[in-house]
């Protein structure tokens, strides 16, 4: 008896012991700090029921606790056919950035948020690329990714979540739209090749321009510099020429001219033109002769040149 009692005190022990452990497991949860716990008891919950990172413990059967992710996550829309205001479609897909800001509304407000949010996201694409001209969609990709992360924030605001980007990775025009653009881009280019090169051409013309202007007028400045240092070099020759002339006589002249007819005839000419004063100038040379004759004294050389003459 003793050793059957003995058995099933320890039976009941290790029951009781196991219990303990299995309810110690129900009720004792440690929250990560990146999550929060909403507590459902007897299928209800409130703000009061909202555990924070830690160690928390549970009612077993009473007490049932959802973890809540509370970091950023991302969702991938896939493509999407949407038509622009000028009615071109557009093959675009996107990525949305969102986190859970209120877990009580997250759990209580919607049965799946990142499906629910992935929905609103394709229909308010459409919205959004239905109300921009194709152009616009194009190039101005920022300003739809703006206003498509704050109609998905007024949506998902009343889940308990945020939708914090929302970034548009694609948009593929149809391939009419596509070549068309691909002619625009080529016209475009062309044209800016073209106003460069003119652009060139212009401003080498004006150098040109320019570079000669600036020749032609170094040009004229040297001539008229040699202008003056020739009227200059001319001017001085004549009061030169003027100085020296002050100074001659008559008879200076006079010799010149015997001088000159010298010159005269030691050439091969036969025939001479001598001008009207030339006489004249003889007839005083022969006066000026005479009169040294008759004055000088005797045996000068005067009157020993007249002797041998005689």
């Amino acid at each position: 008896m003793d050793t059957t009692g003995t058995t099933v005190l320890l039976i009941v022990l290790i029951t009781l012991a196991f219990l303990l452990i299995v309810l110690a497991a129900v009720s004792v949860r440690i929250v990560p700090q990146w999550a929060q716990m909403v507590v459902y008891r007897w299928g209800q919950t409130n703000k009061g029921l909202v555990r924070q990172p830690g160690l928390n413990f549970l009612i077993p059967i009473v007490d049932r606790g959802v973890l809540v992710d509370l970091r950023e996550q991302f969702i991938e829309v896939p493509r999407q056919t949407a038509i622009t205001k000028d009615n071109a479609p557009l093959g675009v897909d996107f990525l949305i950035y969102w986190k859970i800001v209120e877990p009580l509304m997250s759990q209580i407000n919607v049965l799946n948020f990142a499906g629910a949010l992935q929905g609103v996201a394709a229909t308010s694409l459409r919205s959004v690329i239905g109300d921009i001209p194709l152009d616009d969609v194009l190039s101005e990709r920022e300003k739809i990714n703006e206003t498509l992360r704050l109609k998905l924030d007024e949506v998902t605001e009343r889940w308990g979540g945020k939708v914090t980007t929302v970034e548009i990775r694609e948009i593929l025009p149809p391939p009419a739209v596509q070549e068309a653009m691909n002619r625009q881009l080529s016209a475009e280019r062309t044209r800016r090749a073209v106003i460069t090169e003119s652009e060139g051409t212009r401003q080498a013309t004006i150098n040109v321009a320019e570079g000669d202007k600036q020749s032609a007028i170094l040009r004229a400045e040297g001539d008229r510099q040699a202008a003056i240092l020739r009227a200059q070099g001319f001017s001085e020759a004549l009061n030169t020429i003027f100085g020296a002339a002050k100074n001659i006589d008559q008879k200076t002249m006079t010799l010149q001219y015997l001088e000159a007819l010298k010159s005269l005839g030691s050439g091969p000419a036969t025939k001479f033109i001598i001008p009207l004063e030339f006489t004249t100038l003889l007839g005083s040379l022969g006066s000026a002769m005479q009169s040294g004759i008759q004055v000088g004294p005797a045996g000068t050389s005067d009157s020993g040149v007249a002797k041998r003459g005689s």
